[in-house]
């Protein structure tokens, strides 16, 4: 592996940098292996070998999981967790933060139960926020101190002519492309940052970081699989401004299995495909993780090549999902994924994963060599 830059963009903490360079074509997978040593598991080979740390980091007894969506980490290592949360426990936090070792700090985001969903950490002057997004029973997005301090709190941009008439007043869960369901965020060189409503108008919202609404593009597309700037649920969003390329957007379009390269104003560049339900994106030095519901993690190296297919249960997840294994920890297999929702790395090149699961889990793959 080469080195690891520390001044490259990691997910959730933006540094304002450019690049040069074209978009790289996808390439075939390299074949990954499992094994276990002394009560250690390591995924991948090579230069792409991570030990798996399962329920990395543990709640206080006054707490639960419930079904963890998102992760993010700050410049300090702290890593913060949303999930969806039960609406009838409004006074139980959403969002919870760990130190670099993965011990409990403190939680707040109440106000997210019932549909928290996705969060992201972005450098601002000499300050750090929050940016939290909920669908379901919330429909609405944030901008919070580190402790939780609200500093803006928006619901859907009416102003779009995107929505039905009181979308921006409803917090009933209902669904469709006339909704307001937003799934995560990226921000954008100059400032601004971009919302993408994933479970709703599938359209990509502009804002200033003030919470200002001023564009949006996208939308859906008018047959599944036509994709080429339309989408068909896009559900991730990401910057990839790696060294060599020109910065552009990244959207894991999930229900087309696959990801979409756009210009940084949402021109279409190309797609990459061989994903089972991508849901999110993360760079670091010449690296891009993709998370797949579909039971495993995906590397890829700096020309966008598959490097290492990790934690792997595809065939089992999907042809066996009847029997409940997504709500029934007892079936989970040691070094393999069940629904990978959201993966980021640390400021150490680690991979954090949040999965879609019932009682909550956040895995921790530690980078060896």
């Amino acid at each position: 592996m080469s080195p690891v830059r520390n001044s490259t963009i990691s997910r959730r903490r933006f540094v304002n940098t450019t690049a040069v360079g074209t978009v790289a074509a996808f390439a075939a997978p390299a074949v990954m292996t499992a094994s276990k040593t002394d009560s250690v598991t390591v995924v991948g080979e090579g230069d792409y070998q991570y030990e798996v740390i399962h329920a990395w980091p543990q709640l206080p007894g006054k707490y639960t999981w419930q079904t963890t969506h998102n992760v993010a980490v700050d410049k300090s290592g702290n890593v913060y967790v949303i999930h969806e949360g039960r609406k009838e426990q409004k006074d139980h936090p959403s969002i919870f933060v760990f130190d670099p070792e993965g011990r409990f700090v403190r939680a707040f985001g109440s106000q997210f139960q019932g549909g928290g969903h996705g969060i992201e950490i972005r450098t601002e002057g000499s300050e750090e926020f929050v940016y939290a997004c909920g669908y379901q029973n919330i429909k609405a997005i944030s901008k919070l101190t580190l402790t939780g301090d609200v500093v803006w709190h928006k619901r859907a941009p009416m102003e779009s002519g995107v929505y039905a008439a009181g979308e921006d007043q409803s917090n009933r869960p209902e669904w469709g492309q006339d909704r307001f369901l937003p799934t995560n965020f990226t921000f954008l060189p100059d400032g601004d940052f971009l919302l993408i409503d994933g479970y709703g108008s599938y359209y990509i919202h502009r804002y200033d970081k003030d919470g200002n609404w001023k564009s949006c593009f996208g939308g859906p597309e008018a047959s599944t699989g036509a994709g080429q700037g339309k989408f068909n649920l896009p559900h991730g969003i990401w910057v990839d401004n790696r060294k060599g390329r020109e910065p552009s957007l990244v959207i894991c379009d999930r229900a087309n299995h696959t990801v979409q390269y756009l210009t940084l104003d949402g021109r279409y560049i190309e797609t990459l495909t061989g994903y089972g339900l991508p849901a999110n994106a993360d760079t670091y030095g010449d690296l891009m993780v993709i998370p797949e519901l579909h039971a495993r993690v995906t590397l890829h190296g700096k020309n966008n090549e598959v490097v290492a297919r990790l934690g792997d249960d595809v065939h089992r997840i999907t042809n066996q999902d009847k029997q409940g294994i997504r709500a029934n920890p007892h079936l989970w297999k040691q070094g393999k994924f069940i629904h990978p929702h959201d993966a980021c790395f640390d400021n150490e090149g680690n991979i954090l994963v949040a999965e879609w699961v019932v009682s909550g889990r956040i895995t921790k793959l530690k980078r060896l060599g």
